[in-house]
Formats: structure tokens, C-alpha cells, sequence
């Protein structure tokens, strides 16, 4: 029998799925890594962690298959997408990936708007933010002169990964669309974006669709890896795309709901939706495109939660006890703002909060907080793409690592009063998998991929009481960040 490997690398951690010919997942593996914060607003990786993740990824899932490696027919990875690697001309890094939640480019983000909006609005289908990698590289230009002169190579985390299994050197158009020096409309880099970043294009990355086979394995990766020497590798994409991918949103109108480092609800459309609230990405099926609104801090603020405040216990531990708690959380009330916010206010200097603190709230009292915040973030996110009027269905297919609790499911359901379908597997992991797959012609063309291997787990069905009950909090969440908001941006003392 023959396998195909997916393998992920998200806001903490990479994940290995081994997936068969039947659409079955073999074996899985995921390996954290940190994320750096040396200063207030900066978020950086090593990027040395993503391959050294890898390695330990693929030996411990072969190792507890019992699959030998020539069984694996081919892999593809994906990657969240923005996170740049600076290196030199034999792609030795050159400093730490500054990663996408970073905030560090405000002022970079301000000369952008003030210099290039036409032409950015002409360009490119997002406006500019911290998240993208252009303002990242004009801050390290300013910052980090020396560095920058050295620069001869611009990866993408799962290119830089990647490379170190083939040396290749290229990049998918949809990985291209996160850069901020893309060119929609000529599907290539843009000549002119690069000059406002001293950026020569000719040292940008091949650009090749997701499905291209890029390369092969290395006889030096093959050794730290265990791969078989040769196996094909695809180019890959990023981790949305291939989350979309596998919860099986391949038809206009299906929306899916993220619950991951990031909150993003999707709507799958046939043409993109330039809007000032809206990320536009292409989708790996030809022809579609999955416009959505994002929170920029989801599950990694139930993370930093459990790792600051929820004394690391096991998230289903917090669950537990949360679940005690009633909706409202006896007025508690938490702002996931960790890193700023996206949709609907694109502002890097909003903070999170936790307000409305009385001596009768608990420590399970916190915990509900943090997934009711991330909830009403995620209904800000709903309102913001019903104001455009993208047709889409009345159900969602909920993704990402925070899906797997069901107390969250059911939170964000009675939040947004939708019911929420969960599939079997839908993590970017298992969708690279089902990638490569299709491209070997495993499993068929991409929407018969779904068909086969895209199965439905369960549906949480929201509770109009409560629905009511979250509609009325929502006001009070709206009120106070409108009331915190110009303290962050010291228009008041």
C-alpha cells in the first residue's frame, strides 16, 4: 500500500500526517516550538525549530506506523503564511523569522498608506497591516541595515523547510498573495511594490502552483530524516488554504469558521472581494477564492492563557470546569486583543483586557471569559462580512485545533447562532496529505479528493436563549473597547 505525508507548521507546533490510499489517517505526530517575544508588539521563530520539528515529526510518526519510508509516495507541507526567512546566498538565516501576529511595522504600515495607497489598492486585495511581509521588511531595512544588505534570499516558512528537503527555491502564488509585493492582477511579484522595499525581485522565489512537484529528497535530508532518498515533494501552500481544503469547502457559498492561532471565517466565492475588512486568498481549486474576516489572536489567546494564568493545565482540565460556569461569566469579560485586532478595526496597538473583575470570579470564570471574548471577536468578524453581503449558507464547517472542545463549539454556536459541522479531520496537516494524494493520483481530482477522504464527525446546534443572551453582551463588548481604545493610543491619560 502507499501513503502520502502532510506536514504542518502552525503559530506553536508542526504536525506530521501520514494519510493511506483508502483516505484513512495512518499515524500523526505533532512537535511544539516557541514563538519569541523580545520586545512589546514583536512575535519571532526560528525557523531551525520548523526543520527540527520535521525531523522529529517524520521519525516518530514512521516509528510508530511501522511504514518504511519507500512507501511514501510523495509529501507536501503548508505553513501559515507571511512569515518571512531572510538569508544569504547560500540560505544560511540571517536573523528569526519575524512572524505574522508581529506589530513591530506600524510606522512602516503609515508610510505605506501615505505613499503607495493608490497603488497598492490597484495591486494588492488587502490593505495594509503588521501582518503582511512587505511593512516587516521595510522595518528591517530601517533597523537592521546590515542584515539587510546580506539578504539574497526571501522564504516562506514552508519553502524554507522545504528547502532543506530539496534545495529548491520557490514559492506558490497563494503563499505570494500574504507578501504584500504580489500582483494580482499580473499574477507575478510586483516590480514596483519590491522597489518600495529595495527589494530586487530577481532574488524573490519561482512562483508555482500549490499542486507543481518541486523537488525531490535529498540524500542529506533523507539521512536526517528518514525519507526515502527521491521521494516527491509538491510545492505546498498555506495552512488556511489547505484547512478550507480539507473540511471539504469546495463550492461557492460554503463557509468555514477557524479556531486556530488565528480566528478567520471564510466564505468560498468564485471572484475575489476587495473590501477594507476582508483578506482575499485564492483557493488550490482553480476558480474559487476564500475571502474572510480574521481575529488575530483565537486559540493562541487560550494558549498564553493557560500558560500564564491557567497554571498549564490540560485544556480539557479548563474546559471541565469552565462549562460550570454560566453564559456572561458573572460579568467577566475578556478582549482577545494579545497582539492587536484585524476585522473590523485593523489597529496593532489594541491590547487585551479582562474587565468587569469581582471577588466572587474564579479561575474557571477566566477560563469561560477567554472563549466567550474569542466568540464575540469571531461574531465582530461575522457581522463585518454580513455587511458585504457575500452570499453564503447558514451553517459553517468549524476547523482549526480549538474545534476539538466541545464546550467551544458550543459557545461559538450559541455566539453566532449557527450550527457548526465538525469533519472527522480538516487540520492543514491532513489537507496537504489529501494534496499530494490527489496531485499522485491517488485519490482523483481535488473536489473527488474531498468526496473521498473529507467525512462529517458532528454538528453543534445553537440555543436561541443563549444566542439572545451573547447578542446583548456584544453591545457591552463593543462599549468598552470603544472606551479602551484611545487609551492604547495615548489620546487619553
Amino acid at each position: 500500500m502507499n501513503y502520502v505525508l502532510g506536514i504542518d507548521f502552525g503559530g506553536g507546533a508542526s504536525k506530521a500526517t501520514l494519510l493511506s490510499e483508502k483516505g484513512e489517517i495512518v499515524s500523526a505526530c505533532m512537535v511544539e516550538y516557541p514563538t519569541m517575544y523580545p520586545k512589546p508588539g514583536h512575535a519571532e521563530q526560528n525557523p531551525a525549530d520548523w526543520y527540527d520539528a520535521t525531523r522529529t515529526a517524520i521519525s516518530t510518526l514512521l516509528k510508530k506506523s511501522g511504514i518504511r519510508s519507500e512507501s511514501i509516495a510523495a509529501l507536501s507541507l503548508d505553513a501559515a503564511t507571511h512569515t518571512a526567512v531572510l538569508a544569504d546566498e547560500n540560505f544560511n538565516v540571517l536573523r528569526p523569522a519575524i512572524y505574522w501576529t508581529d506589530s513591530r511595522s506600524v510606522e512602516e504600515v503609515r508610510f505605506l498608506k501615505d505613499h503607495y495607497a493608490d497603488l497598492i489598492e490597484k495591486q494588492i486585495l488587502h490593505k495594509p497591516d503588521t501582518i503582511w511581509t512587505l511593512p516587516q521588511i521595510l522595518w528591517v531595512g530601517k533597523h537592521e541595515r546590515e542584515i539587510w544588505k546580506k539578504t539574497r534570499r526571501i522564504m516562506f516558512a514552508k519553502d524554507y523547510v522545504r528547502h532543506q528537503l530539496t534545495g529548491d527555491y520557490a514559492t506558490d502564488r497563494i503563499e505570494a498573495q500574504g507578501s504584500m509585493f504580489f500582483d494580482y492582477n499580473t499574477m507575478n511579484w510586483s516590480q514596483e511594490l519590491c522597489e518600495a522595499a529595495d527589494l530586487n525581485p530577481a532574488l524573490l522565489p519561482e512562483l508555482v502552483n500549490p499542486t507543481d512537484i518541486v523537488g525531490k529528497i535529498t540524500r542529506k535530508a533523507a539521512e536526517e530524516t528518514g525519507l526515502q532518498e527521491g521521494t516527491p515533494v509538491l510545492c505546498g501552500t498555506t495552512d488556511t488554504a489547505m484547512e478550507v481544503f480539507a473540511s471539504g469547502a469546495v463550492a461557492a457559498g460554503q463557509i468555514t469558521i477557524k479556531l486556530a492561532t488565528a480566528g478567520r471565517i471564510c466564505v468560498i466565492t468564485d471572484k475575489a472581494y476587495p473590501d477594507r475588512n476582508l483578506i482575499n486568498y485564492s483557493h488550490v481549486v482553480n476558480g474559487l477564492w476564500y475571502p474572510g474576516t480574521a481575529t488575530k489572536s483565537c486559540a493562541a489567546s487560550y494558549r498564553w492563557y493557560r500558560d500564564t494564568l491557567g497554571g498549564a493545565e490540560d485544556y480539557r482540565e479548563l474546559d471541565h470546569h469552565a462549562a460550570e460556569i454560566p453564559v456572561g461569566c458573572d460579568g467577566l469579560m475578556f478582549h482577545p486583543y494579545l497582539n492587536g485586532e484585524l476585522t473590523p478595526y485593523a489597529d496593532p496597538l489594541l491590547c487585551g483586557s479582562f474587565t468587569g473583575v469581582r471577588a466572587l470570579h474564579g479561575k474557571p470564570h477566566f477560563t469561560r471569559a477567554v472563549l466567550e471574548g474569542v466568540a464575540l471577536s469571531m461574531l465582530d468578524c461575522k457581522k463585518a462580512l454580513e455587511a458585504i453581503s457575500i452570499p453564503h449558507e447558514d451553517q459553517a464547517i468549524v476547523i482549526g485545533g480549538g474545534s476539538a472542545s466541545p464546550l467551544w463549539r458550543q459557545i461559538l454556536s450559541d455566539t453566532l447562532g449557527m450550527s457548526l459541522i465538525r469533519k472527522e479531520n480538516s487540520d492543514s496537516s491532513f489537507g496537504s496529505a489529501m494534496l499530494a494524494g490527489s496531485v499522485i493520483g491517488m485519490f482523483g481530482s481535488l473536489p473527488e479528493t474531498v468526496r473521498f477522504c473529507s467525512k462529517e464527525k458532528s454538528r453543534t446546534v445553537p440555543d436561541p436563549e443563549k444566542t439572545d443572551q451573547y447578542e446583548k453582551m456584544f453591545a457591552k463588548y463593543k462599549a468598552i473597547h470603544d472606551a479602551l481604545a484611545p487609551i492604547y493610543h495615548g489620546e487619553t491619560v
